[in-house]
């Protein structure tokens, strides 16, 4: 159920990219625009992949980002939904899964919630959703931490580290707009 509705705010994303008017943009923007956040690199290979940022403004960017953001969530969240299911005698390790997608589903609904701040150009709401989405994976890393049998999969570790970078580029980008 969490994965449909989240697939749902993927594709409301998708249609508001569509019909929002964005200005001429190019390279130099996005460029710049990456300057000013904590992952360059991140910034601009994502940006420059996405065939909508050459004529996206800043807050036209900003959104690229933050559907990065809710892909990296909803996968997350559908990766651990199916380990969870899988048959295992370890009720503690299917506990936490379990937990720790519901996390990166509410990290998902977060930046929905900032996407939808960004069109009211409440800025300083979209920054604190962001942000709580950036922590959602904190309490999934917790809940590993309570449960002395089990250990932090690495791979869940670099989705956790994913999600939380793209979260910084996408409030430094929001810092931009905010500066503007």
């Amino acid at each position: 159920m969490a994965s449909k509705i989240n697939f749902s705010h993927f594709l409301l994303l998708l249609l508001f990219l569509a019909h929002y008017t964005f200005v001429n943009g190019d390279t130099t923007l996005i460029k710049s625009t990456c300057k000013n956040t904590k992952y360059y690199n991140l910034c601009f290979s994502s940006l420059k992949s996405n065939p909508t940022s050459p004529n996206a403004d800043t807050k036209g960017l900003a959104l690229i980002m933050l559907g990065i953001g809710m892909t990296n969530a909803t996968s997350t969240s559908s990766y651990l939904s199916s380990k969870s299911l899988t048959p295992t005698y370890n009720t503690t390790l299917q506990r936490v899964l379990k937990e720790c997608a519901d996390k990166y589903s509410y990290a998902g609904d977060s930046l929905q919630a900032s996407v939808q701040d960004l069109a009211d150009e409440e800025y300083d709401y979209a920054y604190i959703h962001i942000t709580a989405a950036k922590d959602y994976p904190n309490a999934c890393h917790n809940a590993f931490k309570r449960a002395p049998d089990l250990v932090y999969p690495s791979e869940l570790a670099r989705r956790e580290k994913g999600l939380k970078h793209i979260c910084d580029v996408a409030m430094g980008i929001i810092d931009n707009l905010i500066n503007l």
